[in-house]
């Protein structure tokens, strides 16, 4: 039995219908100069409500694939986006 892999990231778009994409950083130390650095993944996530808007934090879920790019899911938005 696996569990499923979990993330948490930023909305940086929702122009799709039904699907976020999900900003997701994380820090990796460089290897010869030890000083940390900033990268991130995007991930196509499925958001079924179409609830999340451009800022969101959410934690988002592996699960089957959905379509050609899209393998993770929503599963609750944690803090909303400041309105502007």
């Amino acid at each position: 039995m696996s569990t499923r892999k979990e993330e948490f990231g930023v909305v940086v778009s929702n122009k799709m219908d039904k699907t976020v994409t999900v900003r997701v950083d994380r820090l990796v130390q460089h290897r010869r100069y030890k000083k940390f650095v900033r990268r991130y993944t995007t991930y196509k996530a499925h958001d079924e409500q179409n609830q999340c808007r451009i800022g969101d934090t959410v934690a988002i879920v592996q699960t089957r694939p959905l379509s050609k790019t899209k393998r993770w899911r929503v599963q609750q938005i944690i803090q909303k986006a400041a309105e502007v």
